[in-house]
């Protein structure tokens, strides 16, 4: 096989991770922080969130750092900003890299290793997604309990056994609801895409248990868990999945749900991480 065509391996974890140590330390040394209590993921619309989260100390671009690729999806941004909140200070990241974007699931957890690596216990990770639920509306957030991963990956290799049972930590989401305690839970399927399911996909998902579906979340969470960090999930309600059957989904819609009720979300993540 030539060099051309040659098929290179995924980088192991332990590489993995070593790169987001180098990542985390350049990380500090441009904010001027000597470590970080959370690390925030923002979702699709989410970015504004990050106005009301708290006051930004700094902000760079991901690319400066190493190992990061800018996310491509709408809706996603390339800054990282330091932001305190009240007495800690969270590494707040506008915007995700997923699996349809990039096949290497260690790239995909990238930022959430960063993270964890520069300190952060623990990791608040934000998206949007369909609801396979009646009950839950759009526009609605939705604080993840358990997610399903269809993406046929894993940012893990090797016999690196974690045990999942309470990936989304119970303590976090207690804490979550005494902000809000209108916040419903779900499952969430974490699927590959970038295409959306068919009708029997969706039947077939919500009979297995889903009440949400996404195509992000669970790779991060592995990762997040993988290092030792309590992981929080919040999910907005950007369409009703079911009754995309009879009307077609519209992306500019969906993303403009999210983002008219962004500072209420930073607002709800901010007043979390204060009560930890």
């Amino acid at each position: 096989m030539s060099e051309s065509t040659q098929v290179h391996p995924t980088t192991g974890t332990a590489q993995a991770k070593e790169q987001a140590v180098q990542a985390a330390n350049e990380l500090k040394s441009r904010t001027g922080a000597d470590a970080f209590d959370a690390v925030v993921i923002l979702g699709s619309g989410w970015a504004d969130a990050a106005d009301t989260l708290g006051s930004a100390e700094a902000e760079l671009e991901i690319t400066d750092l190493p190992g990061f690729v800018a996310p491509a999806a709408a809706g996603h941004f390339s800054a990282l900003r330091s932001i305190r909140v009240g007495a800690k200070r969270a590494a707040v990241f506008c915007g995700r890299t997923h699996p349809y974007e990039e096949p290497d699931p260690m790239r995909i957890v990238h930022a959430v290793r960063t993270g964890v690596a520069a300190g952060a216990s623990v990791a608040v990770l934000t998206g949007a997604a369909g609801s396979l639920r009646a009950d839950f509306s759009v526009g609605q957030p939705i604080v993840v309990r358990d997610h399903i991963n269809l993406t046929s990956t894993s940012p893990l290799s090797g016999p690196d056994f974690v045990d999942l049972a309470e990936a989304y930590n119970p303590r976090l989401r207690a804490l979550a609801r005494e902000v809000d305690p209108s916040l419903a839970e779900g499952v969430y399927a974490s699927l590959l895409g970038p295409q959306f399911q068919t009708p029997a996909e969706l039947a077939m998902l919500r009979g297995a248990g889903a009440d949400l579906v996404g195509r992000s979340f669970a790779l991060e969470t592995i990762a997040a868990v993988e290092m030792g960090a309590e992981v929080l999930g919040l999910s907005v309600v950007s369409n009703d999945a079911m009754g995309a059957v009879f009307e077609r989904f519209d992306s500019l819609k969906a993303l403009d749900v999210i983002q008219q009720r962004a500072q209420r979300l930073g607002e709800l993540i901010s007043a979390t991480l204060q009560r930890i």
